[in-house]
């Protein structure tokens, strides 16, 4: 079940993002730490994703199936890999990091066929896909970031897996593992993105 298989596109922007390094991006938050299990079910600290490069870091659940949310934000980063990796000034320099709601269905198997080839591409940009053991590993890891998600329903229909509410939200991470901005549906686009990561690289050459 690879994750393109949702099919959603990227809507157009409708406006001009600022050049890069004409703003500053806040720091928010440091983000939290835990312990995470990759696609290939190794133990990690999640630090070990969060620092170090500059980071897009979102929450998804495998059988999400509502277009403007982790599809979208599936879609958005895909858009946005492709872009990076033609851009040598930003090669090795960002990683991405999705990681699952819902260990108890999102095993590491599941995501590394949710990721599909992005998780087995080892040349280009760094996409990693984690999960955790279990809820308990998971909480504090949604509460750090603030990010809210409940149980709709039990089972969504004619299946044995529950329907999840939650905000879609993306995190941008600077290289000390602090978040520096963060996207819901209105503002997830390629061209934002990429100006928000160009400006916290170009901070980062003025140090």
């Amino acid at each position: 079940m690879a994750a393109a298989s949702a099919t959603s596109s990227v809507p157009p922007l409708g406006f001009t993002p600022p050049a890069p390094g004409s703003y500053r991006l806040e720091r928010i938050m440091k983000a939290p730490d835990g312990v995470v299990l990759d696609s290939d079910a190794s133990v990690h600290r999640l630090s070990e994703f969060t620092t170090g490069k500059v980071t897009l870091f979102s929450f998804i659940y495998t059988y999400c199936s509502d277009p403007k949310g982790c599809p979208l934000a599936y879609a958005t980063l895909h858009e946005l890999k492709n872009t990076i990796e033609r851009t040598p000034a930003l090669r090795g320099k960002v990683r991405f990091v999705s990681m699952s709601f819902d260990p108890e269905y999102d095993t590491p198997v599941a995501m590394r066929s949710y990721g599909g080839q992005e998780a087995r591409d080892r040349r280009g940009l760094d996409w990693h896909f984690l999960t955790t053991r279990n809820g308990r590993e998971l909480a504090p890891l949604l509460g750090g970031f603030g990010q809210d998600v409940s149980v709709a329903a039990p089972k969504a229909p004619g299946t044995r897996i529950p329907v999840l509410s939650h905000m879609l939200k993306v995190y941008l991470l600077d290289p000390r593992g602090e978040v520096r901005e963060i996207y819901s549906t209105s503002y997830l686009h390629p061209a934002v993105l990429l100006g928000d990561i160009r400006t916290l690289l170009m901070e980062q050459g003025r140090r």
